[in-house]
């Protein structure tokens, strides 16, 4: 093993120490009845999306969801374990570089061309900000030299599916309702008066950047380039850290959607990093979160899917067949009604209604209630989606979830963070 591939996966085996146990029409059958095995998050990694899948292809699938730094860890170190990644974009480099993954032949997904310019060039309008860090346009095309780029080829290192812009949820049972884009600001995180009820994602390529996001809006530090800090940067900004976890500022690290949804849900949290559908699943259970569109941008993620280098033959073809699932309009139509976006939003267009379509993509005022997957009320009438529409949220990109430069030495300031 070549000492660049064995430094990284021993940096993995070391943070993976601190993550948790973290109507439609039928589709193509696969070809033999097989069993695919899908590692990812709770976020993607849902039961009612593996029966559909089962139903609509045909094939046994098995899901392993497990919280983020966990996953990437196990599928860097044992591409053997699974035959399908779903995570984020921020585990390409990682995984690419641990010869985890496999090219995808574009030839062999039926809806590449249908997938909206976000992931190819990086901006849904002209005048959309591509954000700083990993934009992922930058690292979805597989070049000949095995390098990646936003070279357009005929191979790629990822599907291009789910996305979402992320921020921060908070209780305005506790914290007053800000104003989205003007008041809303990262710096709540570090606020004197929300102290020992902040949670943070416990993913160091996540939880990072809204902690370096709310620090830089605090005043407390200046990047040259928040999607590439520097070594003295992290070293600055972890001493900030460090200070508020001594006074007590944190309450916790969570390692999963569930996980996040339990501290907001005993009040461990009044403000928290939080992802859409915990956001969704606590206000049906009647607890008034919301979702902040944050002055400065948000932290934008965009979903991988990614072939194991181990995967071949009648699995090789059941996952493609999953992989076009994916973007053939149910499963698209099912996470809008949990906030997320699909990357050909068209055609899971057809199985929304014009009023789930119009809030949860348009961001107009809902005349309705709307449901979430469970079928409870989730938005009630006359809610308006917080941040405006898909177009309007993407324009607003601060940062993407990233692996920078000082990735390991980011590791391990973050490992010091949490353990002490």
């Amino acid at each position: 093993m070549d000492n660049p591939k064995r430094s990284t996966l021993k940096k993995l085996a070391a943070i993976g120490l601190t993550a948790g146990a973290i109507t439609h029409a039928p589709y193509v059958f696969a070809r033999k009845k097989v069993t695919l095995r899908v590692l990812g998050t709770h976020v993607t990694l849902q039961e009612a999306i593996r029966k559909q899948a089962m139903s609509d292809l045909g094939i046994n699938i098995e899901f392993t969801p497990a919280g983020s730094a966990a996953v990437l860890q196990k599928a860097s170190m044992d591409p053997s374990s699974f035959d399908l990644y779903e995570q984020w974009s921020n585990s390409i480099n990682v995984l690419w570089d641990a010869g985890s993954i496999q090219p995808i032949e574009k030839k062999r997904l039926t809806y590449f061309n249908e997938i909206n310019p976000l992931t190819k060039t990086g901006k849904l309008t002209e005048t959309a900000s591509i954000g700083a860090g990993d934009a992922p346009y930058k690292l979805l095309n597989v070049q000949p030299d095995g390098t990646l780029s936003s070279q357009e080829s005929d191979h790629i290192s990822f599907l291009p599916y789910v996305h979402n812009v992320d921020s921060f949820g908070y209780n305005t049972d506790f914290i007053k309702p800000g104003i989205a884009y003007e008041t809303e600001s990262w710096s709540w995180l570090l606020d004197d008066e929300n102290r020992g009820k902040v949670a943070i994602v416990n993913a160091p390529t996540i939880g990072l950047f809204d902690l370096a996001l709310a620090a830089q809006s605090k005043g407390l530090i200046k990047f040259n380039n928040i999607g590439a800090m520097t070594r003295p940067e992290l070293d600055r900004l972890f001493s900030i850290l460090l200070d508020f976890k001594r006074q007590g500022h944190f309450s916790g690290y969570w390692n999963s959607v569930p996980e996040s949804i339990e501290f907001m849900k005993s009040k461990r949290a009044h403000i928290e990093s939080m992802f859409s559908p915990a956001v969704s699943a606590l206000n049906s259970q009647n607890i008034n979160v919301r979702f902040a569109a944050p002055k400065e941008g948000y932290r934008g993620w965009h979903g991988v899917m990614c072939l194991s280098s181990q995967t071949q033959s009648s699995v090789k073809d059941a996952a493609y067949d999953y992989m076009n699932w994916w973007l053939s309009g149910w499963p698209g139509a099912f996470i809008a009604r949990q906030g997320y976006y699909i990357s050909n939003p068209q055609r899971s267009k057809l199985l929304l209604s014009p009023a789930e379509w119009d809030y949860w993509y348009g961001g107009k005022a809902t005349n309705i209630d709307l449901l979430n997957t469970n079928g409870d009320v989730a938005i009630k009438a006359g809610a308006q989606r917080n941040g405006g529409s898909y177009h309007k949220r993407f324009s607003n990109v601060a940062v993407w979830n990233t692996v920078m430069p000082t990735y390991d030495y980011s590791l391990q300031k973050w490992y010091e963070l949490i353990s002490r």
